[in-house]
């Protein structure tokens, strides 16, 4: 099988040959038909995050070549001798954040956030990734029913689909004039639009629609487009005065899909009283506050890293119900897999990009 891979931290990735492994145990082979480009893929290439004050967090565990690539859609083209009711033929998204199966987190159920040795595909040292003519998946519990949506949406659905909807659940009920604000509206965050309207949407009434905010006005409209109720350019001085006006006081809810420095900065004034910011992003960088401002504004901040198999199912039956309307998307060659991190890297896509091998 042939893989885009990373030889080099920060360098371009190559193309690599190894041989296509027969599935063993429960073990499933996919040929991969669509692969979903994400920032995480950015960090990775990278070879650290950005912990701000100049730290980093390096990836100096994985082992390279490493194969990038945890949006995945596929085809079965193999099965190990343990496999009940999977069919070769059958196409399927890949659950890819899977855990040890046996530390606390993953007897909860949280194989996403597994503290004893995740195997997230892609993401893991020694796991291999969609950036490839194949892929294996080690259980066919990962194997996601996508119905009739289109398979390179059913791709992106396991990551930015994911990351969005998880951390929508975690916004809670919304009172009457509670408004949830989107920030950062690039591929992941304009699911996070989708999945506003989807979950809070119905108790409001049809039109209803969440805030988004980012830099580039491009997103902005298309956010709009996508349902946000109002939109906001955080570059204008003026912003986060404009919406605590519109709000009576500040969004509910934040949901900061960027994680920067400046990000966190808007959201902290965004956020009302008695609010909560959920950061997904992975920007990058460091977070200030005052410690007496917590609880004399009784705020919350939590984190929130993809999401579970049962929240990947309990989203696409959203999805395969057409209660989720499809976030744009361009096709590119496996072959460009190195350019699309670096146009990702540049904020130059609006959206997703799928690679197709």
């Amino acid at each position: 099988m042939k893989s885009q891979a990373i030889t080099e931290f920060g360098k371009p990735l190559q193309e690599i040959e190894t041989p296509t492994p027969t599935p063993t145990g429960t073990e499933v082979l996919l040929k991969v038909h669509n692969a979903g480009v994400c920032h995480s893929d950015v960090h990775i290439h990278d070879g650290y995050f950005d912990l701000g004050g100049g730290g980093k967090m390096p990836m100096g565990n994985m082992k390279l070549p490493h194969t990038l690539g945890h949006e995945i859609e596929g085809e079965v083209v193999a099965v190990g001798p343990d496999v009940k009711g999977i069919k070769v033929g059958q196409r399927y998204a890949a659950f890819p954040w899977i855990g040890c199966g046996k530390c606390p987190a993953c007897e909860r159920g949280e194989e996403n956030i597994c503290v004893g040795g995740p195997r997230q595909l892609g993401c893991s040292s020694g796991v291999a990734g969609g950036y490839s003519t194949h892929v294996m998946v080690p259980h066919p519990k990962y194997l996601i029913d996508y119905g009739k949506v289109d398979p390179a949406l059913g791709a992106a659905y396991m990551c930015s689909g994911l990351t969005a909807f998880a951390a929508m659940k975690k916004v809670g009920k919304l009172g009457p004039n509670d408004q949830v604000l989107v920030l950062g509206v690039g591929g992941v965050g304009m699911m996070g639009v989708q999945f506003a309207k989807a979950l809070f949407g119905p108790s409001h009434s049809k039109d209803w629609g969440p805030l988004a905010a980012d830099i580039d006005d491009g997103k902005l409209e298309a956010a709009k487009k996508a349902g946000a109720s109002k939109t906001y350019n955080t570059k204008n001085p003026e912003a986060a005065k404009q919406l605590m006006g519109d709000t009576g006081g500040g969004a509910y809810a934040v949901v900061d899909f960027v994680g920067s420095e400046k990000s966190f900065a808007f959201a902290s004034q965004a956020v009302r009283r008695g609010g909560k910011v959920i950061i997904v992003g992975l920007f990058g960088g460091a977070m200030s506050m005052p410690l007496p401002m917590f609880p004399f504004r009784a705020i919350s901040i939590n984190g929130s890293m993809v999401g579970s198999l049962g929240e990947t199912q309990e989203m696409m039956e959203l999805v395969r119900a057409g209660k989720v309307d499809p976030i744009p998307y361009t096709k590119r060659p496996l072959s460009a897999a190195s350019q699309t991190l670096d146009d990702l890297r540049e904020g130059k896509i609006v959206g997703r990009v799928v690679l197709t091998p």
